[in-house]
């Protein structure tokens, strides 16, 4: 029996032998009848029963029989697991965990469930990602993701108090670096800077020591060989540098002396001084020069120009004494033809107004052309004018133009007078006050006195050989009396057709006959609609002013007047146009000569070349100075102030002194009356001059102010453009002008003549859409100065309707 046993605890574990103690102790509490056996399970109650029948046997059976029983079950168990052992662990792994299952308790069910869940659930998502890499996202996935993430990413940020801080805290750090970075940058080359400068300041004994040393110490110290080639490599070259720069700026350039290659020729020829030990006859070189400590700065203070002047001066003396005397009377005679030669250049070189008219270049005229400010375009522009007694105008007309006191022409005179003599068309591009009129009237009465006499008396009534058409009455009747002073000593009749005098006088006049019509657009189509007028003979348009037209709405009118003149006398439109050989000789025809048009303006907006383009052919086209722009000579001055702080500081301007007459500018003509009505209540001698005045009273009010009886003239924009009034002394803008052309002309009626004129505007917030325009037009000007107030508004920082593009920062809201 103890050897049984004994192999029982060598054979089995130590769950067989709790289940065997476990079945012994059941055995024997069904021996004894213990009132527990009702609670075991349903098969060892079976056993039991099978017991109790067998009690009658001896005890002896009974325990061999357990035996059995237990090499039984031990067998049984001893099989299960070497079966265990041999199965495949995948594919019996259930029902192993089955069977042991009915031996565990409730507890070790459970965890062993758990761990089979968490085991499939791994292998469920290790599935999962195979089959997210064998499947890829097909394009609409991509797309609609992608979206996703834009969406997302356009959505605001919100941030709380913590990130905030977060961020503020990294950005004050990065900040915090860079500043650090650019300081240890200074101050790195700084001291860079400091070496070079120590190391230029350096003997070079000493510096060659340095080298030395530092290269004996890199090769003791046994430092890496490329970085120590390339170190010294830069280092030579440093040195080579600062030789060079002291050679070229403290002297001292020595020549180095040629050393013979193998692969050169046998015999070299360069040879230096110091290898002649023949005596030489120069005492330069025979007595040594001694050390001057007091000399010019060179090296040990030789002055090596005078050595080379007194070097040249004696091969110079050398030479002469050898020359024979055929070979110095050939060099007279060369320096007699290079003398002669710069006499002439000096000669040609002088300046256009110490020659004549004969002795002008074309660099001449273009330096003539220059000092006038004179630029001209469009084919063969003849020379310009350089005084009345040098250009061949007729006698007569030059007495004229001396009698009206014309001693120099203007540059708008210089050249639009010789362009109109040879019957081309005209565009004239000027200041106002530069003297347009008689540019287009000596050409004008040039033409007319060519023709005989009696043919214009019997042609009278086929109307005017010329129309000048100006855009307002004033502007008119000031060309008239210019026409009538130069016209009437020549026998020419001249007729103003403009409104606000009664049409049947001016018809009456026009029937008496006239060579010369001047007149406002309005006031001649009605005329001419009226039969009073014929235009059958007109060879000679001028459109004086043709922006004021085109702005006052007289495009149509210009148009419909144009059409009224026959197009029989038109000029080709061809190069002929532009020959001045035919267009001389077609003036010079008489009455077949051809339709010339003349237009003069200030500025030159679309409209006026649009109308340019229909009307002229070929013509010629004249700017005088920089077209558009202020007069050089006025002084503009700019006040910022309120509504109603105008009529107060009017009262301190005029107040402080001022030479009269003046001109105050306003808008409206109501106002005009008003403040005229102020000014005369004050003790001032006031005038008006608007659109609603009858024409007595405006020629009235100018012919008072011209006279002296009157001494301040307040008006609207009428009197903006073309009016000549001599020697106004300040123009007042009370009301800013709409626009910067107004604004131009109005200032343009002080300073002319060569004279010097100031320019004061009452400017307000509500004339900022000129406050861009008006601060150009003061910072061009040579003597105007602009005032911080109007050049740092934020009106006058851009023109008015551009779009000013801003570069949209990334914001990210706060929450």
């Amino acid at each position: 029996m103890g050897g049984v046993e004994g192999d029982k605890k060598e054979g089995e574990t130590s769950k067989d032998r709790e289940r065997r103690r476990s079945r012994s102790k059941s055995r024997e509490r069904d021996r004894k009848g213990s009132p527990s056996r009702d609670r075991k399970p349903r098969h060892r109650s079976r056993e039991r029963k099978r017991s109790r029948t067998r009690s009658k046997s001896p005890d002896r059976d009974r325990r061999l029989k357990d035996k059995d029983r237990d090499n039984k079950d031990r067998d049984k168990d001893r099989d299960r697991g070497r079966k265990d052992r041999d199965r495949d662990k995948d594919g019996h792994r259930r029902d192993r965990d089955r069977k042991r299952s009915r031996s565990l308790s409730p507890r070790s069910r459970e965890r062993i469930k758990r761990e089979k869940d968490l085991k499939k659930e791994e292998e469920e998502e290790e599935d999962g990602k195979k089959k997210d890499k064998v499947n890829p996202l097909s394009l609409e996935e991509l797309l609609a993701k992608k979206k996703r993430e834009e969406e997302a990413q356009a959505k605001p940020k919100f941030l709380s108090k913590a990130e905030r801080e977060a961020e503020a805290i990294k950005r004050r750090e990065a900040q915090a670096e860079e500043r650090r970075k650019t300081i240890d940058e200074e101050r790195k080359k700084r001291r860079v800077f400091q070496d070079i400068g120590r190391k230029m300041m350096e003997d070079p004994m000493e510096r060659e020591r340095r080298e030395r040393r530092e290269r004996m110490e890199r090769e003791n110290n046994g430092n890496d060989e490329d970085d120590g080639r390339q170190k010294m490599r830069e280092e030579k070259d440093k040195g080579k540098e600062l030789v060079a720069i002291k050679e070229r700026y403290l002297g001292g350039m020595k020549k180095r002396r040629r050393t013979r290659h193998l692969n050169d020729r046998k015999f070299v020829f360069e040879w230096d001084a110091s290898e002649d030990t023949s005596t030489d006859y120069n005492p330069i070189y025979k007595e040594k020069h001694s050390v001057q400590l007091y000399g010019r700065g060179f090296i040990a203070g030789i002055d090596l120009k005078q050595q080379k002047r007194d070097q040249s001066r004696f091969y110079g003396d050398l030479m002469e004494k050898r020359r024979t005397l055929e070979e110095k009377e050939q060099e007279e005679v060369r320096l007699k033809k290079m003398r002669k030669k710069e006499a002439k250049q000096r000669w040609d070189d002088r300046h256009w107004s110490q020659k004549k008219l004969e002795e002008m270049t074309d660099r001449d005229w273009r330096i003539f052309r220059e000092d006038y400010s004179i630029t001209t375009k469009g084919g063969k522009i003849p020379n310009p004018i350089r005084n009345w007694k040098e250009y061949l105008l007729p006698p007569h007309i030059l007495e004229v133009i001396d009698k009206c006191g014309y001693k120099d022409p203007t540059p708008i005179q210089r050249q639009a007078i010789p362009i109109g003599l040879q019957n081309r068309d005209i565009i004239g591009v000027a200041e106002t006050g530069s003297g347009k009129t008689a540019a287009f009237l000596i050409p004008l009465l040039v033409w007319i006195t060519t023709l005989p006499k009696i043919d214009r008396i019997e042609d009278s009534d086929q109307g005017p050989y010329a129309v000048i058409l100006a855009p307002t009455r004033e502007l008119a009747q000031q060309i008239e009396e210019e026409t009538i002073k130069f016209g009437k000593p020549l026998g020419i009749r001249t007729v103003a057709v403009i409104g606000g005098i009664s049409r049947e006088d001016q018809g009456f006049r026009l029937r008496m006959g006239c060579e010369i019509v001047i007149a406002t657009p309005g006031r001649l189509i009605d005329v001419l609609e009226n039969r009073y007028l014929v235009l059958g003979r007109c060879t000679y348009v001028v459109l004086d002013e043709a922006d004021r037209m085109i702005d006052m709405g007289f495009e149509p009118d210009v148009q419909k007047i144009l059409e009224y003149i026959p197009v029989t006398n038109q000029k080709p439109d061809t190069d002929e146009a532009e020959d001045p050989d035919k267009m001389t000789l077609n003036f010079e025809s008489g009455k077949h000569k051809y339709r010339q048009t003349v237009m003069f303006t200030a500025t030159m907006p679309p409209a006026v070349e649009r109308l340019a383009r229909s009307y002229l052919r070929r013509a010629a086209v004249v700017y005088i100075g920089s077209a558009g722009k202020p007069h050089e000579r006025v002084e503009q001055k700019v006040l910022l102030m309120t509504e109603s702080e105008k009529r107060k500081r009017l009262l301190e301007v005029l107040a402080s002194g001022f030479e009269p007459p003046i001109i105050i500018f306003v808008n409206q003509k109501k106002g005009c009356d008003v403040l005229a009505k102020s000014l005369e209540k004050m003790g001032y001698n006031a005038c008006t001059l608007h659109g609603g005045k009858g024409q007595e009273q405006r020629e009235f009010a100018l012919s008072n102010l011209k006279a002296g009886a009157k001494d301040i003239l307040v008006a609207t924009d009428v009197a903006g453009r073309g009016i000549d009034i001599q020697d106004v002394s300040m123009v007042l803008n009370y009301d800013m002008a709409k626009n910067i052309e107004d604004y131009i002309h109005r200032i343009g009626r002080t300073g002319r003549a060569g004279k010097s004129g100031v320019a004061m505007t009452f400017l307000t917030k509500e004339d900022s859409s000129v406050f861009y325009d008006l601060k150009q037009a003061i910072l061009e000007s040579p003597v105007s100065t602009c005032p911080p107030e109007l050049a740092n508004h934020p009106d006058a920082q851009h023109k008015p309707g551009t779009i000013l593009t801003k570069k949209r920062r990334e914001e990210t809201i706060f929450a």
